[in-house]
């Protein structure tokens, strides 16, 4: 069976956004990016909600050429790598992207189910819909030095206490990883 790792940068006081839906302050420094481009590298595919998918559809596959090496190298990762965009607005997808209309807990079942590698979630909507399912097998949180005061949360409200694990501590200059995983 695929894992599925959530993984999502987040603020001290737990939001993935400010107030205004901007994300400025996740900026990586050079390690942190690399670290991401190695790990996104190891995915077999990751899924995308629709904000998620819009906000990196419209910057990744687009990357100027005079941008660092590590950002090319990002987005040419981006646009490569299968991607299962989860969205009832939207009515296509491209750069190697699957849209997926219907019953998300369903299709992230049978997508987890259809091998052995890695799978990556991404955005705290669509995860907030596979946490209380149980879907969640790893979560990567790269928590930066900010408070926010609201925003976007990066867990649900739920029902039921979730047990996790402490597996991983990472120091970034501009974040700190703590990984989890399900208990």
């Amino acid at each position: 069976m695929r894992k599925l790792i959530y993984g999502i940068g987040v603020s001290l006081d737990g939001y993935i956004n400010d107030r205004d839906g901007k994300i400025d302050w996740t900026d990586p420094d050079d390690e942190l990016h690399q670290f991401h481009n190695d790990r996104y590298r190891e995915l077999e595919m990751s899924l995308h909600g629709r904000r998620l998918y819009e906000l990196m559809a419209d910057y990744w596959p687009h990357v100027a050429e005079d941008a660092p090496p590590i950002q090319r190298e990002f987005g040419e990762l981006w646009t490569n790598k299968p991607k299962v965009v989860f969205s009832r607005t939207l009515t296509e997808v491209h750069w190697n992207s699957t849209l997926v209309s219907e019953n998300a807990v369903e299709e992230v079942r049978r997508l987890k189910a259809g091998g052995d590698g890695v799978i990556e979630v991404g955005g705290a909507n669509l995860a907030a819909s596979l946490i209380p399912h149980g879907l969640i097998d790893e979560y990567q949180l790269f928590i930066s030095p900010v408070i926010l005061g609201g925003g976007t949360p990066v867990f649900p409200a739920v029902t039921d206490r979730i047990g996790l694990r402490l597996a991983e501590t990472r120091h970034f200059d501009t974040a700190v990883m703590l990984r989890y995983l399900a208990a």
